[in-house]
């Protein structure tokens, strides 16, 4: 249960799922339940730096912009991009952007 949404997506893949279905069940909904206390309903929190790298995705900068604005490599910044969409559960800025202000992140 700590390691939660890498854990809960690899609940909803069938081999597994099919393999203790009651148990899984269970497990889901621990979880689910256990991100209903984290901030906006996530179910893994940003940390304060990618929160840092989504106000400049929204102020408009690209990558490169962020990363010398924050001391940052390129790749750094990509890091920390994938860990946004990751988290927000989203595959474009602009829908980060959007989800973002959806959950009063921004």
């Amino acid at each position: 249960m700590d390691e939660g949404l890498p854990i809960y997506r690899l609940l909803s893949e069938p081999l597994v799922y099919e393999s203790n279905p009651d148990f899984v069940c269970r497990l889901r909904c621990a979880i689910e339940a256990a991100s209903s206390k984290l901030p906006h309903g996530l179910m893994e929190p940003l940390s304060e730096r990618e929160l840092d790298v989504l106000k400049l995705i929204a102020e408009g900068l690209t990558n490169h912009e962020i990363g010398e604005r924050l001391f940052l490599a390129l790749s750094t910044v990509k890091g920390y991009n994938q860990n946004i969409f990751g988290k927000l559960q989203v595959k474009r800025r602009t829908e980060a952007v959007g989800r973002a202000r959806e959950l009063g992140l921004l």
